[in-house]
């Protein structure tokens, strides 16, 4: 077994290595870049080596300066965690040259399964299902039309070298393709080093399923179950779990099998995912399609090791030492059902756009995870940031992974919205209160999923999830008790005029436009005259007011705002106003604050790089024509114009770097 591995990664991945090696009794390697300096995963490694500036390209992409590290460590192995360097030949032939394992699969798996091009070609050969496409090289723009005119749209095209949802664009018709075929190329290039693309026909209804496969060094490949991967936004997934609610035990092995087959084919070895398109029309499950293989450990894994009880990091550690699996294909089960949610610094209340910046406050539901698959009663939280830290521009926005496990799918999912009550965090913008409306949406519980859920289920945005009347009951009870408390701490304070009085017990408290009548007794709370069973303490200050609600408990975030609170829970944010019953009926008198129209300027909605301006000083431009395009964490977006009009004036170029809300251009 080796005395010391080198994590060539960041973040989340490199924080549960180190936590497994660890358990091993095996000393670790930290490699880090100037951004990531005090970064958690650093801290936690036994040695750390600087390897250069801030973007990855300077970075974590330069094989030369991770191999120097290992060698000025005497680090024996490299684990390569996921994206980066993790599926490069290169990276692995070059260990290989100095004699430094790599925890991984061989150097020509990485190559058959990891170029989507050679990998379809590969599969076809093997007798696996492929979706319909053109996986030639394609020359130019009218090629790509052509080629996406027989397919017959919709088709998707992909970058060969692609993976996370980046290099990635759906085209409904030929506009769309020339529209985005070189954006296509460009982000290949900029987040692979390579510009190659394939079309393939876009399967409507879609589920995207995928199998775990773990294989040794000595011809032995299993698969460890499925995990299903549907839900996703921009092709970049959201949610996962495992087992999937569409998969029987008769189409998992055959998906199974077939998986293990074309891994087989390849001599493959280490952790693997071979990634499916299943067609959600057919109930026979039979009709599954290759899509790639990911020769790597994949960022959902967890939920396959809370349902196998396995930790795919310690059998990759062992695989490459060259151990033997212990474990057969009969004894891989199925123990209960696991969700993880991806929590993304991104605004779902502003179109998901990365919202990057220092986390002022970070709690999370339980400790970081440690070890055990299921993490603490159920509920895992593997994360890469602490309080006080900086989601960074440079690399991909997440900023943790929840996990849950339940018995069943339904306590899988309850446990998931609970937990993302109990998450705080500030200074940035987050999804919680989309990922916990997904969990609680009727399709979820339903399991009928497709990869269009967010856009069939959202097509207007994410406005917050729908609020229950007892719910709302609940909030109005808790801004009155919190209002109380403020009041009588406030009556308190020494050097007032006049005897003390007692605090007011009677508010209306407004929420979504409703108010309701609340009064606090000394034993209970009424509201709009009826009593509500609920416990709960708060002190002025608190940040998480938890309730006990007829034996179940609702956590809400709570922040003080100039008439009320900004209360959090279940998915949604409640702007409350709270006031007294003799102060209420002045509020119709106040003059409402109209914002100033913005509509003349484009305004950039995330910190980026203006990587292209379409338009100058004088242009007339149409609606939905493209102004300008801002790359942010290696995503190209398209700023498109909302009306009709001219350019009055331009103030930004071509390069240069934007913070959200710039302004771009102004129009006439």
């Amino acid at each position: 077994m080796f005395k010391k591995i080198l994590i060539a990664n960041r973040g989340e991945i490199a924080c549960r290595v180190i936590k497994t090696a660890r358990r091993m009794g095996i000393a670790t390697v930290a490699v880090y870049s100037d951004a990531d300096a005090r970064a958690p995963f650093v801290q936690m490694a036994d040695e750390a080596v600087h390897i250069g500036p801030s973007p990855a390209s300077e970075s974590y992409l330069v094989a030369d300066k991770i191999i120097a590290a290992c060698k000025a460590t005497g680090a024996e192995a490299v684990h390569p965690g996921y994206g980066f360097l993790s599926e490069r030949t290169s990276f692995a032939e070059a260990l290989a040259k100095e004699n430094i394992a790599f925890i991984g699969p061989p150097v020509n798996a990485i190559a058959a399964m990891g170029d989507k091009i050679e990998s379809k070609k590969l599969a076809k050969e093997a007798g696996v299902n492929v979706v319909p496409g053109f996986v030639g090289e394609i020359r130019d723009t009218e090629h790509a039309v052509e080629i996406s005119n027989e397919i017959g749209y919709p088709v998707m095209m992909k970058a060969s070298a692609g993976g996370g949802g980046k290099g990635m664009r759906l085209a409904y018709d030929e506009k769309d393709v020339r529209e985005g075929f070189e954006a296509t190329k460009r982000e290949g290039l900029n987040s692979f080093g390579d510009d190659r693309v394939f079309i393939e026909k876009f399967i409507l209804n879609p589920r995207h399923i995928e199998i775990q496969i773990l294989g040794d060094q000595h011809g032995n490949i299993l698969y460890l179950n499925e995990r299903e991967c549907s839900i996703q936004r921009r092709h970049q997934k959201v949610v996962e779990e495992a087992p999937s609610p569409f998969v029987t035990p008769k189409m998992r092995q055959a998906m199974g099998e077939q998986c293990v087959a074309l891994a087989r084919a390849v001599g493959y070895y280490s952790a693997g995912t071979v990634e499916l398109i299943v067609s959600g029309a057919d109930p026979t499950g039979e009709s599954f399609y290759f899509l790639e293989m990911n020769t790597r450990l994949q960022v959902e894994h967890p939920v396959t090791e809370a349902i196998t009880g396995i930790d795919l990091v310690e059998q990759m550690i062992r695989v490459a030492a060259g151990e033997k699996l212990e474990m057969t294909q009969d004894d891989i089960k199925i123990d209960g059902w696991a969700i993880e949610n991806r929590v993304y610094a991104e605004d779902p209340y502003r179109g998901f756009l990365p919202s990057t910046g220092r986390l002022v406050r970070y709690r999370t539901p339980v400790p970081a995870w440690t070890g055990d698959e299921r993490g603490v009663d159920g509920v895992r939280v593997d994360a890469g940031v602490e309080e006080g830290g900086e989601v960074s521009i440079f690399y991909d926005p997440m900023i943790a992974k929840l996990v849950t496990w339940g018995k069943t799918r339904d306590e899988a999912a309850d446990l998931q919205v609970a937990a993302l009550d109990r998450f705080e965090i500030e200074g940035l913008g987050h999804n919680i209160d989309f990922v916990s409306a997904i969990m609680q949406h009727p399709r979820f519980r339903s399991g009928e999923l497709t990869t269009g859920f967010i856009a069939e289920e959202y097509p207007e945005g994410f406005h917050g999830a729908d609020t229950s009347e007892d719910v709302t009951q609940a909030l109005a009870a808790i801004a009155g008790f919190m209002a109380s408390a403020e009041a009588d701490r406030a009556r308190r304070t020494d050097g007032q005029l006049g005897d003390r009085l007692d605090p007011p017990a009677k508010w209306q408290v407004t929420i979504g436009g409703a108010s309701h009548k609340v009064k606090i007794g000394r034993k209970h709370i009424k509201v709009d005259g009826e009593k509500v069973d609920i416990a709960l303490e708060y002190t002025p200050g608190d940040r998480l007011v938890v309730a006990e609600i007829d034996d179940s408990e609702l956590a809400v975030k709570v922040a003080k705002t100039r008439t009320g609170w900004r209360m959090t829970t279940r998915g949604r944010i409640h702007d409350v106003r709270v006031l007294p019953w003799h102060v209420a009926p002045l509020a119709s008198h106040m003059i409402e604050k109209i914002p100033p129209d913005l509509s003349k300027f484009l305004i950039c909605p995330m910190p980026g790089l203006l990587v292209a301006l379409h338009v100058g000083e004088g242009d007339k431009v149409e609606a939905g024509q493209p102004l300008a395009t801002v790359e942010a964490m290696k995503m190209e977006n398209i700023l498109r114009a909302e009306k009709a009009g001219v350019v009055k004036s331009v103030n930004a170029a071509q390069g240069d770097s934007l913070a959200v809300d710039a302004v771009i251009l102004e129009m006439e």
